[in-house]
Formats: structure tokens, sequence, C-alpha cells
């Protein structure tokens, strides 16, 4: 009589066992989903060393001021561009191939260098020039584009009496990085150091832009040359 209750003893556990493993693997199974959920959605901040990805690029301050953009791994060519954001002929030239370089850079096609210096000599240029220089080492990788943008929208008029990139114009367009970087951009923190850096210039005039350490002249201005030059992977005096 013992016997059939045994059996039915051993099945409900061999039950309860299957059950047990059952919701093992069912919690299982809802942890991984939850950090495929959490790597989908959360938007991933600042890489270190003040880095960051948007649209398969990377950006990356160097110690000496200029920011380095281009896809990881990216190495050559290498486009160098020296501008300064009260130069007009710089804010041409912004207007006319900016859309081309990020399209090379996204593509993989070029690594580029950007080099934010100060050209002028003259009053109010050189300070004006000076000021928005200055504010733009403040901006993290993650805003510099943006910021930049906003410098060759409000430059001033071309040897203009009265000053421009004034403290108002660039702490409102560093706000959307932070307020400590407002409060850099007020204080010009890297006035300074944009000044003794910009003391190693060996260029003449701005835009320079250079291709492998070869300088490109007009073709930097026609987005099909400039393309052209960046894809054959040389640099050509014009």
């Amino acid at each position: 009589m013992n016997a059939p209750h045994a059996v039915n003893v051993q099945a409900s556990d061999r039950v309860t066992a299957m059950n047990n493993r059952l919701v093992a693997a069912i919690v299982a199974a809802c942890v991984v989903l939850a950090v495929i959920g959490l790597v989908a959605f959360v938007e991933p901040g600042p890489e270190p060393g003040g880095r960051r990805q948007a649209g398969g690029l990377q950006l990356t301050r160097q110690p000496d001021g200029t920011m380095v953009m281009g896809r990881q791994g990216v190495t050559t060519p290498v486009l160098d561009l020296y501008e300064d954001f009260d130069c007009p002929v710089c804010k041409e030239l912004h207007a006319t191939v900016n859309a081309t370089i990020m399209r090379l850079a996204r593509d993989g096609k070029v690594k580029v260098v950007f080099h934010t210096v100060t050209i002028f000599s003259d009053e109010p240029m050189r300070s004006n020039s000076v000021r928005a220089a200055a504010a733009s080492r403040c901006v993290p990788a993650a805003g510099w584009l943006a910021f930049r943008d906003a410098m060759y929208a409000i430059q001033p008029a071309p040897h203009g009496s009265a000053s421009g990139f004034t403290q108002e114009e660039l702490v409102k367009a560093a706000t959307p990085s932070g307020k400590d970087v407002a409060d850099c951009v007020a204080r010009q923190t890297f006035r300074q150091a944009h000044l003794t850096q910009n003391e190693t210039l060996t260029i003449d005039g701005t835009p320079t832009v250079l291709l492998d350490g070869r300088q490109l002249g007009n073709i930097a201005f026609d987005p099909d040359a400039l393309t052209k030059a960046v894809e054959g992977g040389q640099g050509q005096v014009v």
C-alpha cells in the first residue's frame, strides 16, 4: 500500500524541481532582457578624456587646445584646418565646405584637426578673436561643434569699430554645455593658454587648410575638389 504513495511523492518532487528550474530560467531571461534594454535605451555619456560619439565620429581635445575629429581607427589622411572665428574668409570656408568635411569624416575617409587661432594683430579684431578662441577651449567635445557653428553665426562685421563676441554672446552659446562651462567662458579661463599657444603659429593667414602637411589653397573652397584631394590622399599647393 505504501509503494504507490512513494511513487507519487517522487513524481511530485520531479514536478516541483521542473517548476523551480522553469522559474529560474524565466528570471534569468528577464535579467538579460533588462540589461539589453538598458544598453539600448540609456544614452551613453561623454567618454573619458573629453571624447564623444556622434554619428560614428569621435572628438578629442588635445593638450594644445586643438580638437581632433574622425571615426575610431582612422589615422590618415589628416586634414588640418587653421581658422580664426573673427575671420570673414574662415566663415566663408565654413559655409562652403563644412558639410563636405563632416561627410568625409563620417565616412572614415579623413581625420580632421581643428586649430582655433588668432591671426589678427589690429583691434578690435584681435580681442574679438581671443575671446572666442579662449571660450572654445572651455566647451567639451559633446558641444564643441555646435559652439563652433554659433561662433560663425554671430561673427561681428569685418573690421567694425565695436567689439564682437561679447561675454554675454559667448556665455549664451556655451550654456547648453552646462553652468561650469558658462562660468569658464565668462572668466576667460583659457585666455593665456590660447595666447601662449598662438605664439607658436607658423601660418601666414587664415583659413589655412593642410592635407597631410601640404597646403590645399583654393581647393579647400571647392567641395568636389576637396573630396577628390582627400580621397586621393594627397594635398596640392594652389
